[in-house]
């Protein structure tokens, strides 16, 4: 297709209204005073190229989600923290908007993502160490003070108790003078991944997803710029997946997500278009890119075909991307600087609605000050002087990344027909298979590195002699006793029958089928703690146990 083709098919988007804006579409002048245009067409002969790749923005959206992608503003740059206490973590919060960051993601600690207060017995020695501990609403109110909510779009890294933590932060909103249908973020509240990958489940899985579509419906009608979830096939990459069963697995959650949605007597396009899914960017660029291309392609054709979605809001991918950190290495922590511009770049060319950078330190410790900010500016250079983002879909029709776009799709579809074999993600999930076949994915990459098939930097050649490190960021251990200290002070304020009364509704709500979003909010507003809350489910639904796969 030509360039002028390529504008004749614009300017009919702009008459259309389909596409704003026409003035991104201008050329750009490269380094060297070479005009360019903002969006090329691959090959007219490309078998079926007019059902395959078609334009960004256009079913099936293997080339984006937004006409002019990056032209109209770039990917939210969303670094992932939070540690120690809500006054520790909100300081990092205000430094790192300060620096240029676009959005939140908050980072919270083992705890807290188990349903445990601070001072609970399970909690000893976890108190935020790998994030921030949120006991109370007062604790909330303290991680985001001085954050004006209405301008500050926020994802939260939690799954078991999101639903809690949603309630929270709705509150905190509330007490700000912002309303509920301001609000704008993600909750990740993928359970299905916590059971073959992660660990931090506490409910049974038929449980969780009633939980789960309650806050569907909910958010549907009083949240309604919230993305109720978001479908992480990060976590199953970390636990060692290949980049096709990250696909296939992920996507497979999403169907039993959509499946459980619907069966709650929801409308597929009442709640499909806030959906939002969380992939991995690991080294090979190439394969990366391809990844996220198959997985948008895949989604709009599930959506379409299996579920008759009709919106085209509910037809599209949009995902954060965090790069690996299991790709990061102790050894010569440096050179993980490189791994992860690799990685953001990927994700970039890929087409990533948000992206998270990690940085060089965290295979040694959470992050220090100077750490983060080489992360964030990775992606600052990426957008500002890379010329990644100044082509739409810059690698569309690379035979490259073209043909393994198409062998991505075919292979994640084969796992995804296996899996509905099977009777579904959650069936599957507790025969086990998906966790066998990440066990042997795992194995398989690691046997690779110890034969020395697959080269790391810096570990299995290239290696140094190296100085202990120094100068690591360490959560001391008088966090544990302060938040322990001010749960108690915050116990001996509240009202105590205000509590056990909403606590008593919200065990009520969980025996019936009322939706338990409202219940959780209001016992929230009366400082019951999250701990608290945790166990009137764990009272009523009782506590999953792992599947063991032999």
């Amino acid at each position: 297709m030509s360039i002028q083709d390529n504008k004749q098919k614009w300017n009919e988007k702009v008459a259309k209204g389909i596409a704003k804006s026409p003035e991104r579409m201008d050329p750009f002048l490269t380094t060297s005073n070479i005009e360019m245009e903002r969006c090329f067409t691959p090959g007219f002969d490309y078998p079926g190229y007019e059902d395959q790749l078609g334009f960004p923005g256009e079913y099936p959206y293997t080339r984006g989600v937004q006409p002019t992608m990056y032209r109209g503003r770039f990917w939210t740059m969303r670094q992932y923290a939070g540690f120690g206490t809500a006054k520790e973590s909100n300081e990092r919060y205000k430094y790192l908007l300060s620096a240029g960051q676009t959005g939140l993601s908050i980072a919270f600690d083992l705890p807290t993502q188990m349903g445990y207060d601070s001072d609970a017995g399970m909690s000893l020695g976890e108190v935020g160490k790998v994030g921030v501990a949120i006991d109370s609403l007062a604790d909330m109110e303290i991680l985001f003070d001085g954050i004006p909510l209405d301008k500050v779009s926020t994802s939260m890294t939690i799954n078991s108790t999101a639903a809690i933590l949603l309630c929270m932060y709705i509150a905190v909103a509330e007490k700000q003078g912002v309303s509920a249908d301001k609000i704008s973020g993600t909750i990740q509240n993928d359970i299905l991944k916590e059971y073959m990958a992660r660990g931090t489940y506490i409910y049974p899985p038929k449980e969780s997803m009633r939980i789960i579509t309650d806050i569907f419906a909910y958010c549907k009608d009083n949240v309604p710029k919230w993305n109720t979830i978001s479908i992480s096939g990060y976590h199953i990459r970390e636990a060692g997946s290949s980049a096709v069963q990250e696909v296939a697995f992920t996507l497979a959650d999403g169907i039993a997500y959509v499946d459980a949605a619907i069966k709650a007597g929801l409308a597929v396009d009442e709640f499909a278009p806030r959906l939002a899914f969380f992939f991995n960017a690991h080294n090979n660029l190439f394969e990366e890119v391809a990844k996220f291309r198959a997985a948008r392609r895949i989604w709009a054709k599930i959506m379409t075909e299996r579920f008759g979605a009709k919106d085209p809001k509910s037809q599209m991918l949009r995902f954060h991307t965090q790069t690996a950190g299991c790709t990061l290495t102790a050894q010569q922590p440096d050179n993980n600087i490189m791994r992860v511009t690799i990685q953001a770049l990927a994700a970039v060319l890929g087409g990533t609605q948000s992206l998270h950078t990690n940085s060089r330190d965290e295979a040694l410790a959470l992050p220090t000050e100077d750490s983060v900010r080489i992360a964030l500016r990775t992606q600052q250079v990426i957008a500002y002087e890379s010329g990644a983002a100044d082509s739409i879909d810059p690698l569309a029709g690379s035979f490259l990344v073209e043909s393994l776009t198409d062998q991505i799709e075919k292979a994640a579809l084969e796992y995804i027909e296996k899996i509905d074999k099977l009777g579904g993600a959650v069936e599957a999930i507790s025969r086990g298979f998906q966790q066998k076949e990440i066990q042997d994915s795992a194995y398989a990459y690691q046997k690779s590195i110890e034969k020395d098939e697959l080269i790391i930097v810096g570990v299995n050649k290239f290696t140094v002699k190296e100085p202990p490190p120094t100068g690591l960021l360490k959560v001391k251990e008088e966090v544990e006793i302060s938040q322990k200290a001010s749960l108690a002070a915050m116990k001996g304020k509240r009202d105590d029958a205000a509590v056990k009364a909403s606590l008593a509704q919200l065990e009520n709500a969980a025996k019936s089928s009322d939706n338990l979003m409202p219940h959780i909010l209001a016992a929230v507003k009366t400082y019951a703690t999250l701990g608290e809350i945790a166990d009137v489910f764990r009272g009523v639904f009782g506590k999953h146990t792992e599947t063991v796969v032999l």
